[in-house]
């Protein structure tokens, strides 16, 4: 089996951290995400994100780089070399532009699942995370200015991520590979 790289892709409050986290809490290994961002309330995790400076930023090795929003993110080459030799399965978040970058280098070691969200939900999760409105707007015009709710045109898997993030948590473990099948008098007591 060829160990992969499963990155999840979607607009900002589409669920990548909070489904991420639910899978790193199983034991599945993560990719962090370089970024020259400075931490805030939101998505300031270091679980997920390593906070650097520009001129460190730009000193190291990165297999994949953007700029989002006016700052830049980097997964580092290293982190990506360790990941496909020492773990089955790895985990990392990714942007249309890395998927490009990465798709090339990584043919047959990377799928990617988008994680499809409807407005309603969006503007429900943000106010939750204590976005104010200027900021709520603010992010759904640039998911809809830059075209990241067609992403999933770009993407390996699609998992709609608008009911109880069991259920999208149950179809990522579908596609890792991490679901088992039952034995047939198991399977009755199931259905039954």
């Amino acid at each position: 089996m060829t160990n992969k790289i499963y990155a999840l892709v979607g607009p900002h409050a589409s669920g990548k951290t909070m489904l991420i986290g639910q899978l790193m809490q199983m034991g599945i290994h993560y990719i962090p995400t370089y970024t020259t961002r400075e931490p805030g309330k939101i998505d300031s995790d270091p679980r997920f994100f390593r906070f650097i400076g520009k001129s460190e930023f730009f000193k190291s090795e990165f297999i994949v780089h953007i700029t989002y929003k006016g700052d830049y993110y980097g997964v580092l080459k290293k982190d990506v070399l360790n990941a496909l030799q020492e773990h089955k399965i790895s985990l990392m978040m990714l942007e249309a532009n890395g998927i490009k970058q990465l798709s090339k280098l990584l043919r047959d070691n990377l799928e990617t699942i988008f994680l499809m969200v409807d407005y309603v939900k969006l503007v429900e999760r943000m106010l939750r995370l204590g976005h104010k409105n200027d900021a709520i707007k603010y992010h759904l015009e640039y998911a809809e200015n830059n075209n990241e709710f067609d992403n999933w045109k770009n993407t390996t898997y699609v998992v709609r991520n608008t009911q109880d993030s069991g259920t999208a948590l149950n179809q990522i473990l579908a596609i890792l590979g991490l679901t088992q099948i039952v034995p047939p008098e198991k399977f009755k007591e199931l259905i039954q």
